[in-house]
């Protein structure tokens, strides 16, 4: 059988260093030693130390069955433990390999499971954690603060594990690291307050941390014990991202020495589902605890993550509060629905109190209303117009507006905005001004890795390098932000329900206007169709009296003048009836019942039979439905459609009028968005050309002479009228010298209207 190690001995440069795969090292720590079993108890791996610990060597374990090297009862209990609901990465299997007491930790890696053997601790460490950590609980309900919270734990962590220092660190959004509790011994140079780059903690080893939530360096200057395999296949490996006795990766190692730590401890603190901090244990000599010890420290991390919510939820609280306050003030408050009410919403302390800022600003009718510390309105302009090109959103936040703005990082006085569109052109702006900050890195943060002649290196300088930060205002917080969110949806409606009054005010304005404007009309309607009547009817009696005088001379030259005064006369009185009949149609469709219009057929006949008999005209009529309408106005409809096709009978022949209508209710798209009934009322007269389909129902619009054809040019006028009192329509075709057809449409319901 041929052995391999599976040592990683590839080249870490600068160009990979953040990819390095610090998860499959192929070797471990020393203190304790490795093994890989296949499903069916086969020992695939096993680690060169092995013979350290136990009167065995890996060449002699490795291909041979668990079973085979340490008995049946040391199987039976590996297979209960794995089998059992205990937490096993919480309570390490205790067991005898080869009459040696191991306290063995395992997991599983793909398809192995991997024993992490060590030697069994001493027990009375158990009861000396369980002391510490209940009064640790008991102080922890005296801490208010997250930040005296973590002073807390890092205090209990140093007393519980005995490492030299303990430092909480806490991640920024690009996990820039900043010690943000520490206790340490009083010989030591605290760290308190520095900040450490990303870099420093690359990619690979943050989605470790989260994988893994402790991690364990015994002696720093350990020698890497490598993992040996069966040489069987070809670039074979073990994922030992869950391990604890995991080589560290050498530039990891290197930073540690360069710091002068001799042992560390590292626990993750994961709030929701993201890497927020950790505990740093840095001890300066080599250091071991036991996993009693190792699971007290775990739990002091599930203190800190578990209080995460509720500890920042009280530092924020008061400030929650004071928005929560503002934010009610500024929606309860009772103001006019005009423009002017900004002026006295945009000077209220609420405003600027909502979200802690230093300024704001409203647009309305590009019209700028201004409080506090804002930029000039040209700035407030630039901006605008740079959010709307830039961003889709109605929402934009930002603590630092030269990352998306930079031409406007240079020419403003404001650095953190909080912007809502409002609609309508409009939007208010919350404003925070530059905050000149000073950063203390642990050492240049843009020289974590570092080349020279000897290779690659982490740096060694850890002295405090300064590092003053502008061109950005405060954070703005969630409840800040949120809060601004909701005054500006309350501000949107308000704007709107102004606009709505305005023109509100607007309508009702001319709505006066326009009463008052039609009463006019009435009263000039009502002098020319009465008192212009008695006039008329005087004219034409002295008229008609003179014209019998002189009739018993023939050759009276006056004759003919006194003739044509009486016909215009009478002329104008028709035309002052049309007029009158008119402007009577207004807006009734209140008064619409069920009509036969079968019925108003014949009574429209019998009144105008002496004119068909005369004109010698054939009306055929199919039967026709009942309609919504009001009767004496489709009597009128009916009459002036009906005269209107004899009056415009061709000379050479007959007329004949046809009318016809839909038995069922038809959907006309063109007119109606419903269904509707039609009438069609098709003659052979002279018809016209239908260019003017639309202008011969516009009144006195006349498509021949006076002396061609008497009328007024008011009777399809006032069919159209009729017809839209109604809610309906009426439409015309003409074919010049053949005839024309005129069509009016009824919805079916009454409600129905036009689209």
């Amino acid at each position: 059988m041929k052995i391999k190690d599976i040592l990683n001995r590839d080249l870490v440069t600068l160009t990979n260093c953040d990819q390095e795969p610090i998860h499959i090292p192929g070797s471990i720590q020393p203190h304790g030693f490795l093994m890989g079993l296949t499903t069916d108890g086969t020992i695939e791996y096993c680690t060169d130390n092995i013979s350290s610990f136990i009167d065995v060597s890996h060449t002699q374990v490795l291909g041979n069955k668990f079973e085979t090297i340490f008995g049946s009862s040391a199987q039976q209990r590996f297979l209960n433990y794995i089998n059992s609901d205990t937490v096993q990465d919480v309570f390490p299997l205790e067991i005898e390999l080869l009459d040696i007491k191991f306290q063995v930790n395992i997991h599983k890696s793909g398809d192995v499971f991997v024993l992490e053997a060590e030697p069994q601790f001493d027990k009375q460490i158990l009861a000396d954690v369980y002391t510490q950590t209940i009064q640790f609980v008991t102080q922890m309900n005296n801490t208010k603060s997250l930040k005296d919270l973590c002073g807390l734990v890092a205090e209990g962590t140093r007393e519980i594990t005995g490492y030299d220092r303990v430092m909480i660190y806490r991640f920024d959004e690009q996990y820039n690291g900043e010690v943000y509790a520490e206790s340490c011994r009083k010989d030591l140079e605290p760290f308190l307050g520095l900040h450490y780059p990303h870099t420093d903690i690359p990619v690979q080893a943050r989605e470790l941390y989260i994988r893994n939530q402790l991690r364990l360096i015994v002696d720093i200057n350990y020698k890497p014990v490598p993992i040996f395999t069966i040489d069987d296949s070809p670039d074979k490996n073990l994922d030992l991202s869950l391990a604890i006795l995991r080589s560290t990766s050498p530039i990891h190692v290197q930073y540690l020495k360069n710091m002068g730590v001799g042992a560390t401890l590292t626990i993750s603190l994961i709030h929701h589902d993201r890497l927020w901090g950790l505990i740093a244990c840095h001890h300066y000599s080599q250091k071991n605890i036991s996993p009693a010890v190792r699971l007290a420290a775990k739990l002091q991390g599930q203190f800190i993550t578990s209080q995460i919510d509720i500890r920042e939820s009280n530092d924020e609280n008061i400030n929650a509060k004071k928005s929560t306050e503002a934010l009610e003030h500024l929606t309860t408050l009772d103001l006019p629905l005009a423009a002017d009410a900004l002026n006295s919403i945009i000077k209220m302390p609420e405003l600027l109190q909502l979200c802690n800022s230093a300024g704001v600003s409203i647009v309305f009718r590009n019209k700028i209303y201004k409080n506090g510390l804002t930029p000039h309105d040209e700035q407030i302009k630039a901006f605008v117009e740079a959010v709307e090109t830039k961003k889709s959103s109605d929402f934009y936040s930002t603590r630092k507006i030269g990352d998306d703005f930079p031409d406007l990082e240079r020419c403003s006085n404001f650095a953190g905005v909080v912007y809502y569109a409002l609609g309508n052109s409009s939007h208010i702006i919350w404003y925070r001004p530059e905050t000149i900050s000073e950063i203390n890195w642990a050492g240049d943060p843009e020289k974590s890795i570092v080349k020279d002649k000897e290779g690659l290196h982490p740096r060694n300088s850890f002295n405090i390098w300064k590092q003053i930060v502008k061109g950005q205002s405060s954070i703005w917080k969630q409840y800040e932000i949120n809060a601004a969110g909701k005054y500006a949806h309350s501000l949107h409606n308000n704007l709107m329900m102004i606009l709505l009054s305005e023109e509100e005010e607007k309508y009702r304005l001319q709505s006066e206007i326009l009463r008052e404007t039609n009463s006019e009309l009435e009263n000039i309607n009502w002098i020319s169709t009465h008192d212009l009547q008695e006039p008329l009817r005087k004219i034409q009696m002295i008229t008609s009296k003179l014209l019998s005088e002189k009739r018993t001379d023939p050759d009276d030259s006056e004759i003919d003048s006194l003739e044509r005064v009486s016909k215009s006369a009478a002329r104008m009185r028709e035309l002052l009836q049309d007029i009158l009949k008119y402007t009577r149609i207004k807006n009734t469709r209140e008064a619409a019942e069920k009509i036969d219009l079968n019925l108003i057929f014949e009574a429209s006949v019998d009144e105008i039979q002496e004119l068909i008999l005369e004109n010698n005209a054939v009306i055929e009529c199919g039967k026709l439905p009942e309609v919504n309408a009001i009767g004496f106005l489709m009597k009128q409809l009916f009459l002036n459609i009906i005269q209107n096709s004899l009056k415009y009978a061709a000379p050479d022949r007959s007329p004949v009028i046809k009318i016809t209508a839909s038995q069922e209710p038809v959907l006309i798209k063109d007119l109606f968005n419903v269904y509707c009934s039609w009438v069609k009322f098709s003659d052979n007269g002279i018809g016209f050309d239908q260019m003017y389909a639309d202008s011969i129902f516009k009144v006195f619009t006349r498509l021949h002479t006076q002396q061609q054809y008497s009328g007024s040019g008011i009777g399809l006028a006032l069919c159209k009228k009729i017809m839209q009192t109604l809610g309906g329509t009426i439409t015309a075709e003409g074919k010049v010298n053949q005839g024309a057809c005129i069509t009016i449409y009824f919805p079916c319901d009454p409600e129905d209207t036009l689209i």
